[in-house]
Parts: structure tokens; C-alpha cells; sequence
């Protein structure tokens, strides 16, 4: 009796545990990347860190034609390559599109120039895509087209290249060097640029 009692609990929670159990240890969805360039790099780390789901975020160098470039072979507008971040985030927190939403707001994409006191093409923004991202991407550009208060879309799609990070000393600059980089921000103009452009 007891025997037959202990074999009816085993079937039942074979029946019942295995949906229980593979919910619970069904597995994350492996984090995420997205490229972006929106001038300051130093700006771009800082803003994007900031949004709900991004577990990480990097600054450094791509689009251009030279490996691993340093920022003075970048910044004097020989490499190719862009300012940029590499956003790591989480898909099961986070969608690519919402993040492409984000993005638009911190940069100026009416400006094909540079971004705020930062000029050249260094500077220029831009979303670097897989083929994947790349129907996403352009559908949010043109969403974010409508949304301009001023000015018209310039901003790129372009594919993705190597991404290279830049030198210790670029990395976590907000946080790291507080005092410069806010003084830094204030004087270029950043934050008032992003109110005309975007409202608000």
C-alpha cells in the first residue's frame, strides 16, 4: 500500500514538476550588442548607461580603414572611423527598437556635420547595424524623422565594421573625471542643443 502510494506521488510529479522545473531553469537569452555614434563618446557612455535593461556600455572607434586606430588618428580625420559605443543590453528587458528610441533623443541627427561643439566626421551620428538590424533601424529612423521639432533627418544607417575600444583613459569619463567632463558638456552646448532639436 505504501509502495503503491509512493509510486502515485513519483507519477504525479513527474506529471505536474517538469513544466514547473523547465520555467524555472528555462535559460536567459544571451545578452545583446547595438553600435552607435553620437559624437562624444564621452556623452554617449554616460547617457546610454542610464537606460533601464543596458548592462554595459563602451566607448570607442569604428567605420573606418584602419586597425586598431588610436583616438589621435581618429580625431584627426584620417581613419574613417567614428566616435562611437558598443551597448551591451538585455533582449528579455530591453528591445533593439525601444534602444534605437532612446538613442535619437541624445544625439542631434539633423546635423551631418559633427555634433554640437564637436565637429567633423569623427563626430558625425550614426547607427552601425548587422542585417538584422538594419530593417529595425530604418524603420526608427523614420519614425524619429517625424518627431524633429526642427531641421531633417541626416543621420546614417550604415553596416557594421570592427569595433575597436578606445584607450583606457576614454572609458567611464564621466564617472571618472566628473568635474571636466560637466564642464565639458555645459560649455559645448549639448543638453539645450537636444531640447531644440527634440522639444521638451
Amino acid at each position: 500500500m505504501i509502495r503503491r502510494f509512493l509510486v502515485l506521488i513519483a507519477s504525479f510529479a513527474a506529471i505536474v514538476l517538469p513544466a514547473d522545473v523547465l520555467a524555472a531553469s528555462k535559460p536567459a537569452p544571451p545578452a545583446a550588442t547595438a553600435v552607435f555614434a553620437g559624437g562624444c563618446f564621452w556623452c554617449m557612455e554616460n547617457d546610454m548607461r542610464g537606460i533601464p535593461g543596458v548592462l554595459k556600455v563602451e566607448s570607442g572607434y569604428t567605420g573606418g580603414h584602419v586597425d586598431r586606430p588610436t583616438y589621435r588618428d581618429v580625431t584627426s580625420e584620417t581613419s574613417g572611423h567614428y566616435e562611437s559605443v558598443r551597448v551591451t543590453y538585455d533582449p528579455a528587458k530591453l528591445d533593439y527598437g525601444f534602444l534605437l528610441y532612446k538613442y535619437w533623443k541624445l544625439v542631434d541627427p539633423t546635423d551631418d556635420g559633427g555634433q554640437f561643439c564637436d565637429r567633423g566626421p569623427s563626430y558625425k551620428p550614426a547607427v552601425f547595424v548587422t542585417p538584422a538590424q538594419r530593417p529595425i533601424a530604418e524603420k526608427s529612423r523614420a519614425e524619429a524623422a517625424k518627431r524633429l521639432k526642427t531641421g531633417t533627418m541626416k543621420a546614417q544607417i550604415l553596416d557594421l565594421k570592427t569595433f575597436w575600444p578606445a584607450e583606457a583613459y576614454h572609458r567611464d569619463y564621466a564617472k571618472n573625471h566628473s568635474v571636466d567632463y560637466h564642464v565639458y558638456r555645459l560649455g559645448c552646448g549639448r543638453d539645450l542643443r537636444l531640447k531644440q532639436v527634440w522639444g521638451g
